[in-house]
């Protein structure tokens, strides 16, 4: 077996040259003193747990640190160790710093949306949805760099470990929520943009065996709910709705809510906040006619 994973070789970036920080800089230096709290809470009250504790945030000089760590202990195997990792996530983490700004916006989204997290540990300890979505983040460097049988490998793995199957061209922006993740599926072209929340069991598919772009673009603050499968290259538009075990084959427009198989818009947008933020999975009460 490799041995256990506590890189402090994870350094912090530098704010930027001139010496000052920026808002990402603030928001991640203010996130990391919370996660080392809540760690420190947990160490302190139960002993069994101390040690791992102290391995996955404690031992650690930073956020990116931490999280590089943990998400290759998480991912190692016989074939890639998990310290062979560490030094890939290193790579991306230095390559691009906007993998670790995603990192705190989607941990900071969880923790905004799901009843389930009473804080930043759990999630970043426990949730796979969380820990594939940042392994697609280091896999889609990977794939910009044409390192793309690396990240296949890494794909592959991550669908394994998390029963996530994100291919790693796809892009995916910022407060990105994946909730529970067992079997979600993103196909090569699709795109997720920022501040979407994808429940269990979503699809982002295609509709067979077409080539070229063939898979759904989902715009901001969408909400995606369990079970939901959006098929073929059409647009879900911003602040829509999926609701729960739906089969969407056509476009959807902004802000409406879709429902039922095959989809169909059985409701509009009446708040002012996006239903990935607002995590309301209810529909509309439908209208009968006798």
């Amino acid at each position: 077996m490799g041995r256990i994973v506590t890189p402090a070789r994870f350094a912090q970036a530098p704010a930027n040259h001139a010496g000052f920080e920026t808002d990402s800089d603030r928001e991640r230096a203010a996130l990391w003193a919370r996660l080392r709290t809540e760690a420190e809470a947990v160490a302190d009250g139960d002993p069994l747990l101390r040690g791992f504790i102290h391995i996955v945030v404690l031992s650690h000089d930073g956020f990116a640190s931490a999280l590089g760590g943990h998400l290759a202990r998480k991912l190692g195997d016989w074939y890639i160790p998990a310290e062979r990792l560490a030094d890939i996530t290193e790579q991306a983490h230095a390559g691009d710093p906007g993998i670790v700004a995603a990192a705190v916006a989607d941990l900071t989204a969880i923790v905004t949306r799901d009843p389930a997290a009473d804080g930043l540990l759990t999630p970043f300890l426990y949730f796979k949805g969380f820990h594939a979505l940042q392994w697609h983040r280091v896999a889609h460097w990977l794939w910009a760099q044409g390192r793309r049988d690396l990240a296949h490998f890494l794909q592959s793995r991550v669908s394994e470990v998390f029963a996530v199957d994100i291919h790693p061209a796809v892009s995916i922006g910022r407060g990105v929520l994946i909730d529970h993740g067992t079997g979600v599926v993103i196909g090569e072209t699709a795109v997720v943009g920022d501040d979407v929340s994808i429940l269990q069991g979503v699809t982002l598919g295609g509709t067979g065996k077409e080539h070229g772009d063939r898979h759904p673009k989902v715009r901001d603050g969408v909400l995606l709910a369990a079970g939901a499968k959006v098929l073929g290259n059409i647009e879900v538009g911003r602040h829509a709705k999926v609701g729960a075990g739906s089969v969407v084959l056509k476009p959807v427009p902004p802000g409406a809510t879709v429902a039922g198989v095959p989809a169909r818009v059985v409701g509009w947008l009446t708040s002012g906040q996006a239903p990935a933020v607002e995590m309301d999975m209810s529909l509309p009460e439908p209208e009968y006619t006798i």
